[in-house]
Formats: C-alpha cells, structure tokens, sequence
C-alpha cells in the first residue's frame, strides 16, 4: 500500500502499558511493528492478537537503538509512505501522529519537541536534554530542539539514510546526525510533556559515554 503508514513500538518490560498503547494505535495506524527486547515480564498475556501487529522478539537484550533498528528495516521490507516510532510507556501522546504525518509532506523527518513544556520532565532529564540539543546543533548545523524524544515520524523510502548500528539510546542522537549528512530536512513538533514516575530505562552514565562516543565520530 503506497500510502501505508506504519508504527514502530520498541519495549521492554511494558506490560502495564501496551496493551492500551496497541489499542489506541491500531485506530492511526495501518500496520504497528513491535521489538520486544527480550522482556522478562507477563506482557504476553495482556496483549490482545491482531492482524495489525507484528511482534519481532530479540533472543537478547540489545537496547533501544537495536530494537529500532530491526523495526526499521521489517518498515523497509513492507513498504509505504511513513513511518512512526513511539515509545512503549505512553510518555508520547499518539493523537499527535496526524500532525507527524500531516508534517511530513514539507519535512523528511519529523521529532517531536517537549522543550517547550517542561513542568513535568525531570530537572536531570531537562538538563541533558538542553545539553545534547545544544552540541547536535552545532554538530549538525541544523536546530536541534530536542535530540532525546523518540517520538518521530520519518518518509519510509529515507530510511536508510538514518539507519545506524549503534544499539542503546544514542542511536537516537546519531539518526539526527546521519539525516542532516545526508540532507535531510529536519522538523519538530511541539508535543506535551508527560511524566508520571520517571522509570526511564536510560542510565545516565551509559547514555553520556555513548552521546561522547557519537559526537566525536
């Protein structure tokens, strides 16, 4: 379907969540590809089949940026017009994905930005956040308003120009890198933030050496 838009859902350890993340999805989207990264927990059970998900299971943890990756080229192999990452944990609100989508006719790549309402994001989460943004700027050359949202939307057919094989989440800060090389028009769009207890799965020492690693490439 040339106009098919896909999901791509990385989790771990998101059974209190994606069942209702799927449900919500399944009325946006026409296809929803999930990367299970070898959770331990019971999110089996709660997940009601559908025609509209494919599950991908890693034999391993591998982390986010593996996890997105496979995603990503199951989107290449199917094909369509857009693609969409969302995280597990419903800190991305996904009546925001027709804007995304609406966005990328004048836009290859399309971030969401949370930056401009931050009563709710952790004051450390603030403070690496305004950081990285600020060092891919200049990396870049392109405004960078929010490196660390993985809410994103991205033409299908460009995906291979993002693509990396680093696995955690720096993966994310180096797919705005590899799309401003490769010319790609970069956009954001403002979405809410939203936090309830801040069980991110980032570990901030581990993120920081592998955002030096990319930085530095």
């Amino acid at each position: 379907m040339k106009n098919r838009v896909i999901a791509i859902v990385p989790f771990f350890n998101e059974a209190d969540t994606l069942p209702k993340l799927f449900e919500i999805l399944k009325t946006k989207m026409d296809l929803i590809i999930a990367v299970n990264d070898c959770s331990t927990d019971d999110w089996q059970t709660r997940i009601e089949p559908s025609e509209k998900i494919i599950i991908i299971h890693h034999k391993k943890k591998l982390g986010k940026g593996a996890a997105l990756k496979t995603g990503f080229l199951k989107a290449l192999e199917i094909g369509g017009y857009a693609t969409v990452t969302i995280d597990a944990d419903l800190q991305h609100d996904p009546r925001f994905i027709p804007e995304f989508i609406e966005q990328l006719k004048h836009c290859d790549f399309v971030v969401g930005n949370r930056l401009k309402n931050l009563s709710t994001m952790p004051l450390l989460r603030r403070a690496s956040n305004f950081i990285t943004s600020f060092l891919l700027t200049i990396k870049t050359g392109a405004k960078i308003a929010d490196s660390q949202c993985g809410f994103r939307a991205i033409k299908t057919e460009l995906i291979p120009k993002i693509l990396t094989d680093e696995k955690g989440f720096e993966a994310e800060s180096l797919m705005l890198i590899n799309a401003a090389r490769n010319g790609l028009k970069i956009c954001f769009h403002e979405i809410p933030t939203i936090y309830g207890n801040d069980n991110s799965k980032m570990r901030n020492i581990r993120a920081i050496i592998g955002f030096i690693k990319i930085l530095f490439k």
